[in-house]
């Protein structure tokens, strides 16, 4: 047997209060204590919960913040996704998350959804909008942000972390420690975070003189960069140090090296990542990586969407926060060098 909802006005005649004095007991308005508690019993005995969507098309505000994410397999993201939901939690807000395809012209149904669910405003993971979707989320009033990543052309928010100044200190890193044969699996390349990266690394290089052995789009994936591996380690003149786009790559490298090619390292080729997650300090990988500054990123996110929702005409802002190289055992360390 199905029992109905109980509703607003069940609780109001068990109550023995009017249906608007529920209302203001359960959003938050002036009420006496003896109706808030006669009002909350009646609820808990009837096991009513307001509708928390019927209440935002009625006053505008959801309190949901929607979140497109393009993967979870990086493990950056997992890190980034705890981050910001606990974030948005401390200040009234919650995350609706949607997987999404990583390409601009599959997700106009997906942020059609979110409209739906009235969400308050839409951070984009590593997704890519396209002039179409930004126009009609400006047009319902809904404030977008881009997190790590950003996008030429929309008018959209972005935080990020300095991934050119990030790129750079990898190269003077590598070079310093005596590298010569320097190769780099790059990031996709149609993403911003992967060009810049790799900007950097080249113009670092550069600067130094030593040139780019090699450049391998990954395509943030591990098969790709398992297979570049291959590639690069099969040259006559193999690398002897190779920058990889991301930790997640990274993990792959390092795993066809020694396990599969049987090199070692840091001894024949020193391996260096992006992102520091979690995994990147475990002894089985022990990887020198870029970090992105994940707490920080979310917090200038947080502070970024909350600004936009309750200032509308806000100016849009490109935000960029740098990161330390954390060096462990993936890679030769230069002498004089410290953490």
């Amino acid at each position: 047997m199905v029992t109905a909802k109980a509703t607003s006005l069940d609780v109001a005649r068990l109550a023995g209060v009017s249906q608007s004095a529920v209302s203001r007991v359960f959003s938050g308005a002036s009420a006496s204590e003896k109706t808030i508690a006669k009002v909350r019993a009646a609820a808990d005995r009837l096991g009513y919960r307001p509708n928390a969507m019927a209440r935002a098309m009625k006053s505008g505000e959801s309190r949901i913040i929607g979140l497109l994410v393009a993967y979870l397999e990086n493990h950056f993201y997992p890190v980034a996704l705890e981050k910001l939901s606990n974030e948005l939690q401390a200040r009234g807000y919650h995350i609706l998350i949607f997987m999404v395809p990583n390409n601009a012209e599959d997700i106009d149904g997906i942020v059609e959804e979110l409209m739906d669910y009235q969400v308050d405003g839409i951070i984009t993971a590593s997704v890519s909008m396209s002039s179409n979707l930004t126009d009609r989320c400006a047009a319902s009033g809904i404030p977008v942000v881009m997190f790590n990543r950003a996008q030429d052309g929309t008018g959209l928010s972005s935080v990020t972390s300095a991934n050119v100044e990030g790129g750079r200190k990898v190269a003077e890193f590598l070079v310093a420690g005596g590298h010569q044969r320097i190769a780099h699996i790059a990031g996709w390349e149609g993403s911003s975070t992967g060009r810049d990266r790799a900007l950097g690394f080249r113009l670092g290089l550069a600067d130094a003189g030593v040139p780019l052995l090699a450049e391998i789009d990954g395509m943030y994936a591990r098969e790709h960069a398992a297979e570049a591996t291959r590639t690069l380690m099969a040259r006559p003149d193999p690398p002897d140090a190779i920058f990889v786009g991301n930790d997640h790559m990274a993990f792959a490298v390092l795993d066809v090296l020694r396990h599969e090619l049987g090199y070692k390292v840091p001894g024949d080729v020193s391996v260096v990542g992006y992102d520091d997650v979690p995994l990147a300090a475990w002894a089985a990988y022990d990887l020198t990586t870029l970090r992105q500054p994940v707490k920080r990123m979310v917090d200038a996110t947080v502070e970024t969407m909350l600004g936009q929702i309750e200032d509308p005409a806000r100016p849009a802002q490109k935000t960029e926060i740098s990161g330390p190289l954390i060096m462990r055992g993936s890679a030769r360390i230069p002498k004089g060098w410290t953490q």
